[in-house]
């Protein structure tokens, strides 16, 4: 990663663009909340590291085409943001051969999904085709079949390195509440793309 020219899109309190300015790499922060990059900038002033942070949505990203090496995002904007636009937008940022990276829950957590209830469930409660927009009174997500993604992916010129559908091992334990660790090891919760632009 060093030398490399990295957009981190909802960076959060920047623990990941931390970790990579340490490793060499050139990160830029971005992120739509305003008190996240106030908690970015604490955290960059206790590891005594320096790099930009952006406050804008990552569905219209004020900087400079083909700016970037990779482009990544852990959960965050690929959750929060419409992938019609932000797909494009990725690929207007990286240059030739750049990497977009990015986590996100899967489409089979959300046709388990519960709005009521708030957590996935046992039965399917959500149509896999027709499920884009799940809306609560805090937030928005969105969401795609895996078909379409792929069909957008190429739109963009994204070719699709590989896709990491994540299941625990069997003696694994977690503190993180998405979805008991019994049910991400028969259905896949979470997934990280990895895709190319202009790879031929």
């Amino acid at each position: 990663m060093a030398g490399k020219d990295v957009l981190e899109l909802g960076c959060g309190a920047g623990q990941w663009s931390i970790s990579l300015t340490k490793l060499g790499a050139r990160p830029v922060g971005l992120d739509l909340s305003p008190r996240q990059l106030d908690h970015a900038r604490q955290a960059m002033a206790e590891a005594e590291v320096d790099f930009p942070l952006i406050e804008a949505s990552a569905e219209d990203v004020p900087l400079d085409d083909e700016s970037f090496d990779v482009v990544f995002c852990d959960h965050g904007a690929f959750n929060f943001a419409d992938p019609m636009r932000l797909v494009p937008e990725c690929a207007r940022l990286l240059r030739h051969r750049g990497l977009l990276a990015f986590s996100m829950v899967t489409p089979v957590f959300d046709i388990f999904w519960d709005n009521e209830r708030e957590a996935a469930g046992d039965r399917q409660l959500n149509n896999y085709f027709e499920h884009r927009v799940i809306e609560d009174d805090e937030s928005v997500d969105f969401q795609l079949p895996y078909g379409e993604w792929i069909r957008l992916f190429r739109a963009n010129e994204f070719v699709v390195e590989d896709l990491i559908e994540l299941r625990p091992s069997p003696d694994a334990t977690s503190s993180y509440d998405l979805v008991p660790v019994e049910w991400a090891r028969r259905l896949p919760a979470e997934h990280i793309w990895k895709l190319r632009k202009d790879a031929s």
